[in-house]
């Protein structure tokens, strides 16, 4: 299996940065769904990333550099630190989004919080005294859940994004992640949730007003597919436009595009060549 990690960096272009290594390595995407989906990425507006990259470091992630990127990796996702250049800072933190948090899963959370305030990680308890689930918030306003999995075998890994919508959007909100991007239906505790591989999506009910992610600390999320132009197709055929076409960026071979939900999420979509597969944790 290191072969096969070692392989796949050496393919994709990512060394990690000195100095910077942390937690687990085997951190690349889980095999697609049906669908040819995998999570990919959350997309965060830091206004220190430096500051940031420590955070997500002491939780237990990899930081490398790809390109102008400053990158944390975990089982199932990519944390990118920095926008473009020209973004401007962000608006707002999650809580008021349509994401209203992110997830990891943790094998002991009281072991982990533990170590991780250690490391001067604002960590935040569970609600209602649980002691099984905690809350990292970040000086952006990242609002990060922490839950457990005493099975588990790797130290930390991505669990899910959470999606606070009204009520009556659920359903919807739902099926429309489900026929495009595969998101397999299920529940968790009282609420709706959808799964890809990589991530389980969670659909909330809420009754304050939301906001798009646009602009927000977690200013997209991203999805990878096996294929963007068939995915797009799809997707314009049941009447989703793109925001940004499809292009090839011609230093990686990324393909990109971007699309939104009808709920005011921001979605990158990514092709990615030679892309290898490990099976899921």
């Amino acid at each position: 299996m290191q072969r096969l990690i070692s392989a796949l960096c050496l393919m994709t272009g990512l060394a990690a940065s000195a100095g910077l290594s942390a937690g687990p390595t085997a951190a690349q995407p889980f095999t697609p769904n049906a669908a040819g989906v995998t999570m990919g990425h959350w997309h965060l507006n830091s206004r220190d990333i430096d500051a940031n990259k420590r955070i997500f470091v002491a939780l237990g992630g990899t930081a490398f550099k790809a390109g102008d990127f400053e990158i944390v990796r975990f089982p199932g996702v990519n944390v990118y630190l920095n926008l473009r250049p020209g973004t401007p800072a962000a608006t707002g933190g999650t809580v008021g989004s349509v994401i209203n948090h992110v997830g990891f899963l943790v094998p002991n959370v009281q072991d982990s919080v533990a170590k991780w305030k250690g490391a001067g990680v604002p960590v935040l308890p569970g609600s209602n005294g649980r002691t099984d689930q905690a809350f990292v918030l970040t000086p952006d306003g990242l609002r990060i859940e922490i839950l457990e999995d005493k099975d588990q075998k790797v130290p930390i890994r991505h669990h899910h994004v959470h999606f606070f919508v009204p009520e009556t959007a659920i359903n919807d909100m739902q099926a429309w992640y489900g026929n495009l991007f595969g998101a397999k239906p299920g529940m968790r505790s009282n609420f709706k949730t959808g799964y890809v591989p990589g991530a389980e999506l969670a659909f909330s009910k809420t009754t304050e007003p939301t906001v798009a992610t646009k602009g927000r600390v977690l200013d997209h999320i991203g999805f990878d597919v096996n294929n963007i132009e068939e995915f797009m197709k799809k997707a314009e055929a049941a009447g989703v436009k793109p925001v940004v076409a499809p292009s090839k960026n011609p230093s990686n071979g990324v393909w990109l595009a971007f699309i939104a939900d009808p709920w005011g999420t921001s979605i990158e979509i990514n092709q990615r060549p030679n892309q290898t597969y490990l099976d899921q944790m």
